[in-house]
């Protein structure tokens, strides 16, 4: 029997992998890295902890996940990622800056979510520029879609926080109206959020802002 072949956000790409990234992956992968596994995580176990648990879904090459993971050493941050050399440079991150509250999970994230991630178990959630895909005939590839958005917040305590940031308007305007149709979520904000603190400017963001590009911060919270 066929099996419809699912949508993916992200196509993997080769990228160059640095001989640094790789000798992070494969030193720090044994010590921070999570195999994939379709059964609910333990997450205190995983970080040895009970602590607030914030997963971020896409951290690029994770200069943002190490900085806020060490600007917040009380919470823990797991990370999802698909791609070879991000995941060697958040690790390289991790060992340069001491940092052990974070856990990385070389995985695609939808399927994370749904068989590792138990529900009411998160006390945040970061989406930060996700691949807009912004050709009409790609949108149906978008991570935040009302499907992903509904079991997200499934996923979250009550009070709990989902942020997504974006420099790309539509897609802004998609997940405005994408997680506002979520009735587990609530907006705190009159549409958009400002930029939270926990949220630092990249130099991608920042030089984008000097070019007048804008950045929209969509904050919502659990009822």
């Amino acid at each position: 029997m066929n099996h419809p072949r699912p949508i993916r956000s992200y196509v993997l790409r080769q990228g160059r992998l640095t001989g640094a990234q790789q000798r992070a992956r494969d030193e720090g992968l044994p010590r921070f890295g999570i195999p994939f596994s379709p059964a609910p995580l333990d997450l205190d176990h995983a970080f040895g902890r009970a602590a607030p648990k914030i997963l971020e879904i896409g951290f690029g090459m994770g200069e943002t996940t190490a900085r806020i993971a060490a600007d917040n050493p009380g919470n823990d941050y797991l990370g999802v990622e698909v791609h070879t050399p991000g995941v060697g440079s958040l690790l390289k991150r991790i060992a340069e800056l001491g940092l052990a509250n974070v856990r990385v999970i070389q995985h695609d994230a939808v399927d994370v979510i749904e068989h590792m991630i138990p529900p009411a178990s998160l006390d945040g959630i970061h989406i930060f520029f996700p691949d807009p895909w912004p050709k009409k005939r790609h949108h149906k590839r978008r991570l935040v879609q009302p499907a992903l958005v509904a079991s997200l917040a499934a996923r979250l305590k009550p009070g709990a926080y989902l942020h997504a940031a974006t420099d790309w308007e539509e897609y802004a305007q998609w997940m405005l109206e994408t997680l506002s149709g979520e009735p587990l979520l609530a907006n705190t904000a009159d549409g958009y959020a400002p930029r939270p603190e926990h949220r630092p400017l990249t130099k991608f963001e920042n030089r984008g802002l000097k070019l007048g590009h804008g950045v929209w911060d969509l904050v919502f919270r659990r009822v």
